[in-house]
């Protein structure tokens, strides 16, 4: 099975990600690179090191299948993810988990995620942002990128005279041939938004594999202010004092919450991740093109999704029920009462509305006539 003949809807957010890639392509460089790295080094899988780390890593797997089993969506890792994984002897401090679920672990980091608990911290961390897509959405906003820089090479009247099937046969063909590379996949950091995504989302397979996840932000702080400039892993997944208080706070919710499968465990991240987010939105709009801007992060204000009847909050664009897109209305960024796009303050509590557009995941500036976020890949 192919990421194509799955269900669109992420079954951790419950929501639909930005995708252009094509699929035996994109798992085929992934798995070159994979055995490319491997090919290189040393193996120590039959290590004491080794083995604990195939004991963790186990441990990690199976509370991600068992979670996905409960939920009815064991359909998004089989056969598309092809879990393995080895210790190779490198002095680089680092590990990752390549999509599709191949995982590597540098000897190196060794001396830095010395107990059970550390390995499974970092590769906790390190499987959510595979199982989150969060590589294929850079590759597919790289990818679109280029698509968009070729095409406007060609001109208006270029356009024209393709015509509409041919723009779009062109479209994909450009879309297709663009190169990977290793270095997405290896070393290339992540946005902002997409770490406090995998950090909620590693915290909770690492609770649910039956570790201690109360001492995460302590580890992680340690490590990334003191050893950021020497170690490879802490110096891609920078941390700072405001997403440590979020770590906080997940593990409080994590570990007070009694129900982890009625709806996607992440389709409530907005609220603990905009405490830390610097680019807070300020307008969302229901009008046709810029559906997916938000204008507000107002986790106390909810509605009900017009296809199932779902509670949802006003800044989700998917219902995280039936999966449906919803049109919400723009509100105040202060107060959450109801304005109108050419309102320069609420007039509910005086607020000065800032028009500028947002994204709704990310909070970067885009422009309204804008179809994707130029930095996360989200649809607008």
């Amino acid at each position: 099975m192919s990421k194509d003949d799955r269900s669109g809807l992420n079954p951790f957010t419950g929501k639909s990600h930005y995708d252009n890639i094509d699929d035996d392509k994109f798992l085929n460089e992934c798995y070159n690179e994979y055995y490319n790295k491997i090919d290189g080094h040393e193996i120590l899988d039959q290590t004491q090191e080794g083995q604990l780390i195939l004991k963790v890593t186990s441990n990690l797997i199976t509370a991600v299948e068992d979670y996905l089993a409960k939920i009815g969506r064991s359909d998004y890792t089989a056969d598309y993810y092809d879990w393995e994984v080895h210790l190779i002897a490198d002095e680089d401090e680092n590990a990752m988990c390549i999509p599709g679920g191949k995982i590597i672990v540098l000897s190196g980091i060794l001396p830095i995620a010395n107990t059970e608990e550390k390995i499974a911290f970092i590769l906790g961390h390190e499987m959510a942002h595979a199982l989150l897509d969060h590589s294929r959405t850079q590759s597919s906003v790289r990818n679109t990128k280029n698509t968009i820089t070729t095409l406007s090479r060609i001109g208006s009247l270029g356009l024209i005279l393709l015509g509409e099937e041919e723009l779009g046969l062109a479209t994909s063909a450009i879309t297709n041939i663009a190169d990977i590379g290793s270095e997405l996949f290896l070393i290339q950091p992540f946005g902002r938004s997409q770490e406090i995504e995998a950090d909620k989302l590693g915290m909770m397979i690492i609770h649910w594999a039956g570790y201690n996840i109360r001492e995460i932000p302590a580890f992680w702080q340690s490590m990334s202010e003191e050893n950021a400039n020497n170690f490879d892993f802490f110096s891609t997944h920078p941390s700072d004092d405001k997403r440590i208080a979020a770590m906080n706070e997940m593990i409080f919710e994590i570990e007070n919450r009694t129900d982890f499968y009625s709806q996607p465990v992440l389709s409530d991240s907005t609220s603990t991740s905009s405490n830390i987010l610097e680019k807070v939105p300020t307008f969302e709009t229901p009008s046709a093109g810029v559906s997916g801007i938000a204008a507000t992060k107002n986790s106390h204000s909810a509605n009900t999704c017009k296809y199932c009847g779902n509670i949802v909050k006003i800044d989700d664009i998917f219902c995280t029920n039936c999966g449906k897109k919803i049109k919400t209305e723009l509100r105040c960024n202060k107060c959450g009462h109801p304005v109108n796009d050419d309102d320069i303050f609420c007039t509910n509590c005086g607020n000065k509305l800032n028009h500028e557009w947002k994204c709704s995941n990310c909070g970067s500036t885009v422009n309204k006539e804008d179809t994707f976020c130029f930095n996360c890949g989200n649809k607008i």
